[in-house]
C-alpha cells in the first residue's frame, strides 16, 4: 500500500491515517519517507485511533521514526467520522497522503451517522466507504488516498451514490484485487473479494493499474494497465467499476451481438417474492392439499428442477390462500439464478430452469427470497427462452465478465437486470438447442453453443407483443 504512492515533488506532507490501529499503516508509509524515494523535508501525521487501549503502541511506532526524518505527530481519539465532517465543514481540506484500512460495519439509513454525513454530501451504506469519502474531502488538490477496502462498492444500487462522490472528485491511479474472499479480512468474516485502490484528489482521469495476486503474500502478482473506458463503461449509467483480470477483450467485449438490455429481450428480473420468516405459518416440510410448491436455491441441480426433497431442512410448500396469493407466480417456464454463490463454486452465476411439469400439474408457485426470477410480467417464459437465458448466464464469457465488477458472493436482481444479453431470437435458438440434448450438456458445450448463436451478427430487438 506505501508503495502505490507517487512522488510529487512536494516539500511538506500531511499524511491522515484514520483508524490507525497499532499504526502498521503510517509505519509503512514513513518507512518510504527516505532520499530518492518519498522525501519531505517535513512531516506531520495525523492518526484517529478510537480504542485507546492501542494508544500507547500507536505512540511508541510514531515516535520510533522521529530520527528518521522532521516528524511531528497527533493522535486523536475521538471519532473519525465527527472529527472529519467538522474538519469538512470548515474548510480544513489539507492533507497530502491518507492510508487506510477502515472498519467495515452497515450504517442504518436514519442513523446518526448517515445525517451526519449526507451534510457533507455523502450518501453511503457502511463505515468503510464512509471513511474513504471522508478521507478524500479532506485532502487538498493532488493528495493522495490509499485504502484496502472490500469490493462491494464496484457494483449495485446502494454504492451508487458513493462510486459517483469519488469518481466527481479523485482520479483512479491503482487497483489491486485479491482474489480470495477469505484471507486478508479472515478476522472479520468479510466473505468478498479485497482491494487496494488509489485515489488522487481532482486529478484528470488517465488509464489505471490493475494488479492482481491470490492473497498478501502477493506471490503471484500480475500487473497491467487498462483505459478508464474498461474500468467505468461509457454507456454504464450506473458506473460500475470493472476489475479487468487480462488486457485482453472477453467475449462478452468482443461479440457486436450481446448488446441488448433485458427489457429489449422480453423479460424482466426480480428476487424471489417469498420471505419465509414473515410467512412462516403458512410453510410446510411437504406438499399437502390446499399448498403450491416453494423453491429455495437447494430445489436446483444441473440446471434442472428437484421438488420435493424430503431431506431438505427448509419447506416444500406453502399453502395458498388469501395472505400468501400476492406472492406467488402462475406455474410456468422460468430461469432462476440464485442470490448467493459458494465459495468453492466454479461460477458465480448459478442459473436453472424452471420446468411447469415437475409439479404435477400445480396452477402457482412460491419462489423464496434468496431466488432471482427471470418473467415476464410475472408470468412464466416461452420454454426456449427460459432455457436459452439459463444457457447463456452459464457461460464461461458471463462468468468472466461478471467477476469484473462482483466481488462477493451476492448476486443481486440489478447486476442481472444491467447486465448486455443476446438478442430474444439468438437467445431461443441457444434454448432450443438445449432443449433438443439428450443429456446434460458440459461447459465446453455450452461455450460452444455461445459462440455459434450469440457472437454472430446481433438480430433486432424484441418489440412489444411478439
Amino acid at each position: 500500500m506505501a508503495g502505490l504512492f507517487r512522488p510529487t515533488g512536494a516539500d511538506q506532507c500531511r499524511l491522515l491515517d484514520p483508524g490507525a490501529g497499532i499504526g502498521s499503516l503510517a509505519s509503512a508509509f514513513l518507512e518510504r519517507c527516505r532520499p530518492g524515494d518519498l522525501s519531505f523535508s517535513a512531516i506531520a501525521v495525523t492518526a484517529f485511533e478510537l480504542d485507546s487501549l492501542l494508544h500507547k503502541e500507536l505512540d511508541r511506532s510514531l515516535a520510533s521514526y522521529r530520527a528518521r526524518a522532521t516528524l511531528t505527530y497527533e493522535i486523536v481519539g475521538g471519532d473519525f467520522i465527527e472529527h472529519a465532517i467538522n474538519r469538512v465543514q470548515f474548510g480544513q481540506a489539507d492533507f497530502t497522503h491518507a492510508i487506510l484500512n477502515p472498519p467495515y460495519k452497515k450504517i442504518g439509513s436514519d442513523s446518526r451517522y448517515r445525517l451526519l454525513l449526507r451534510g457533507v454530501g455523502i450518501e453511503t451504506v457502511n463505515l468503510y466507504s464512509a471513511f474513504v469519502a471522508l478521507s478524500v474531502a479532506l485532502m487538498a488538490h493532488g493528495g493522495q488516498v490509499v485504502a484496502i477496502i472490500p469490493r462491494s462498492f464496484c457494483n449495485g444500487p446502494y454504492y451508487r451514490p458513493f462510486r459517483d462522490f469519488l469518481l466527481k472528485h479523485a482520479a483512479i491511479r491503482h487497483l489491486h484485487l485479491f482474489d480470495s474472499r477469505n484471507k486478508a479480512f479472515k478476522d472479520d468474516g468479510v466473505l468478498q473479494e479485497n482491494i487496494i485502490i488509489a485515489f488522487e484528489r481532482g486529478a484528470t482521469q488517465d488509464d489505471i493499474t490493475v494488479s492482481t495476486s491470490t492473497d498478501d503474500s502477493f506471490g503471484d502478482l500480475a500487473s497491467d494497465s487498462h483505459p478508464f473506458d474498461r474500468i467505468v463503461l461509457p454507456d454504464d449509467p450506473a458506473r460500475f467499476i470493472h476489475v479487468p483480470m487480462t488486457t485482453e477483450p472477453n467475449a462478452i467485449e468482443l461479440s457486436a451481438a450481446v448488446h441488448y438490455s433485458l427489457g429489449e429481450v422480453g423479460a424482466s428480473v426480480s428476487t424471489g417474492p417469498v420471505v419465509d420468516f414473515r410467512l412462516k405459518e403458512y410453510l410446510r416440510n411437504m406438499p399437502e392439499q390446499g399448498t403450491v410448491p416453494l423453491l429455495y436455491p437447494a430445489h436446483f441441480r444441473d440446471m434442472g428442477t428437484e421438488w420435493p426433497k424430503p431431506e431438505l431442512k427448509k419447506p416444500n410448500a406453502i399453502q395458498r390462500n388469501a395472505e400468501t396469493e400476492k406472492w406467488l407466480y402462475p406455474n410456468g417456464f422460468y430461469c432462476v439464478v440464485r442470490r448467493f454463490s459458494a465459495k468453492e463454486e466454479k461460477r458465480r452465476i448459478i442459473a436453472a430452469v424452471v420446468r411447469p411439469s415437475a409439479f404435477g400439474g400445480v396452477d402457482a408457485l412460491g419462489f423464496e427470497n434468496h431466488l432471482n426470477v427471470f418473467h415476464e410480467c410475472k408470468h412464466g417464459l416461452p420454454e426456449a427462452l427460459a432455457q436459452g437465458l439459463a444457457l447463456f448466464l452459464s457461460t464461461t464469457a458471463v462468468d468472466e465478465n461478471f467477476r469484473r465488477f462482483n466481488g462477493h458472493t451476492q448476486v443481486n436482481a440489478t447486476d442481472l437486470k444491467l447486465m448486455k444479453y443476446p438478442s430474444r431470437a439468438a437467445l431461443i435458438a441457444l434454448g432450443e438447442w438445449g432443449i433438443a440434448k439428450d443429456i446434460a450438456p458440459t461447459q465446453a458445450m455450452i461455450d460452444d453453443q455461445f459462440d455459434r448463436y450469440c457472437t454472430l451478427q446481433p438480430g433486432r430487438p424484441h418489440a412489444a407483443g411478439e
